[in-house]
């Protein structure tokens, strides 16, 4: 069974964020992971709870395993609303069946699902229900991924302690039954852990350990995780050699494998990296090759991180006539996606500019 990042990317965007470079505030500013879509969640209880069907036979089998194939690959599409009703259908003739570990998977879709659509209650529900049948089942594995799913919900919510001990006890699964995966994949959330408590050398020294977790079973992109955790941590304290570095590697990683949102991620540290130490040619380069992987998905909200990010970069070299031009556009987009926060802030900065 693979590792599921649910709450890939800047887990660092809410609560106390450390306080890193100017420019981290717009990569930041524009990285948004749970986005509300005005979608009504279905109830799961209800839906599990519909009267049995007797007539279940091997076909309702394969129509369920149909249907969950299908919801992973329209959330895989960026479609959550066509994946929540797959999965609900998938589960509703799981549990008809009492197929407990298929019950498991959809509720491990479910989680993902729920959170695309921003609701971070069922979302939780659906994790613990997953983490229950792990443990009814003595499914060791699963319950460690459920645990640090969990405890990565957590986090999210600002949560920190909550989330320290339920990763807490993922590990200590994961050591009990020498699961090497479930191992790196807690070490490296401890370590997330620490860095949002501001414990940057501790999240360091966690983070390196669980690289060699990561290494030994020759998991490209949950060490491109890890190493994009230790650049956030190295970025934190000041040491921009082994910020580079981590995020560096990570981004080649993530490149071989094809993996987009470690990849970006990778990208906006080093571009803030090499901003806050003046190289600001080599921060434009790398804008410029991560609009070349977001053009290919049409996303005017990479649009505007791109133009705002670049916007300050150009302020800060001195070219304030095309810092203007930059923020004008960004101005532009953000009044289209309807985003008055982020476009009064561009329209303070490109006020700041005027006279320039």
């Amino acid at each position: 069974m693979k590792q599921r990042h649910l709450l890939s990317g800047n887990l660092m965007n809410i609560g106390n964020f450390p306080k890193l470079p100017v420019l981290t505030f717009y990569i930041v500013l524009f990285t948004c992971l749970f986005t509300a879509t005005g979608v009504k969640a279905i109830d799961i209880t209800q839906q599990i709870h519909r009267p049995l069907n007797s007539s279940v036979d091997k076909s309702s089998r394969d129509v369920a395993d149909r249907l969950l194939r299908q919801g992973k690959q329209q959330l895989s599409q960026g479609l959550p609303e066509k994946s929540l009703k797959s999965a609900l259908e998938a589960l509703e003739i799981y549990h008809t069946l009492g197929d407990l570990k298929a019950q498991g998977s959809t509720y491990d879709l479910l989680a993902n699902t729920y959170l695309k659509l921003g609701n971070i209650k069922d979302a939780e529900d659906a994790l613990r229900r997953q983490l229950a049948i792990a443990r009814d089942n003595q499914d060791f594995q699963n319950q460690i991924f459920a645990l640090n799913n969990l405890g990565s919900l957590f986090l999210e919510k600002g949560e920190n302690i909550a989330a320290q001990d339920t990763i807490e006890q993922a590990l200590v699964v994961a050591r009990n039954v020498i699961n090497v995966e479930g191992q790196g994949l807690s070490l490296s959330n401890l370590s997330l852990v620490a860095l949002r408590r501001g414990d940057y050398n501790k999240a360091i020294k966690i983070g390196e350990y669980a690289l060699n977790f990561r290494r030994q079973i020759g998991d490209a992109i949950g060490e491109a995780n890890t190493l994009n955790n230790l650049g956030d941590a190295y970025l934190a304290i000041g040491d921009y050699q082994n910020t580079i570095g981590s995020y560096g590697s990570a981004m080649r990683l993530a490149k071989g494998s094809f993996e987009r949102p470690n990849q970006l991620r990778a990208i906006d540290g080093l571009v803030t990296a090499h901003a806050a130490v003046g190289r600001y040619d080599r921060a434009l380069e790398l804008l410029e090759n991560r609009v070349a992987i977001t053009n290919s998905i049409r996303n005017p909200a990479e649009d505007l991180k791109y133009l705002a990010i670049s916007g300050d970069i150009y302020e800060k070299m001195g070219n304030f006539a095309k810092a203007k031009a930059l923020y004008s556009q960004a101005i532009s987009i953000a009044e289209k996606l309807e985003d008055s926060k982020q476009q009064t802030l561009l329209v303070n900065r490109l006020n700041d500019l005027k006279g320039r």
